[in-house]
């Protein structure tokens, strides 16, 4: 059943998808209606099921399903995963890569694979106090709470020369 993000329990699962490019204008209202179609018939058979989705910076997907009451099960995940596959196959973007760093500058998100990201590091284009999203999070505690952090405070910190 869809509910609203808010209600989601903490300790529910959570899913980052980052867009390889910004979604356009006219592709919005479309994205956001097959996410929630997607979300609302997610385990439909199951009424104690509760999950929500949140579009971000016009970049990002965030699916959420709390998964104590109903377990998620690989079938669910796959489904989960099936649906991304086709929006990127729709929309031409890449969603699953986790080779990739999303981080502001000024008012924009930018999206760079981790090798550019490092030479940005090296070069000083990009400090310790940048903004970095941590896409990797698995809870929405987490999601809440560490998801739009300082580098310097990140795992990615591992890359700023001391």
């Amino acid at each position: 059943m869809f509910v609203n993000f808010d209600t989601i329990s903490d300790d529910a699962k959570v899913w980052i998808y980052p867009s390889s490019r910004k979604f356009y204008n006219s592709e919005i209202d479309e994205i956001t209606e097959k996410v929630k179609s997607f979300v609302e018939n997610w385990k439909a058979e199951n009424p104690d099921f509760k999950a929500s989705y949140k579009i971000l910076h016009n970049r990002f997907i965030i699916l959420t399903a709390d998964d104590v009451a109903t377990p998620l099960n690989n079938k669910d995940i796959d489904a989960s995963v099936s649906f991304i596959l086709e929006l990127q196959e729709t929309y031409k973007i890449e969603l699953l890569d986790k080779m990739n760093v999303c981080f502001k500058q000024g008012e924009y998100v930018q999206y760079k694979d981790l090798k550019d990201f490092k030479k940005l590091l090296k070069n000083k284009a990009l400090t310790g106090k940048t903004i970095i999203f941590d896409n990797l999070l698995t809870t929405k505690q987490d999601f809440e709470n560490f998801w739009e952090i300082p580098i310097e405070e990140s795992w990615y910190s591992r890359f700023l020369k001391k």
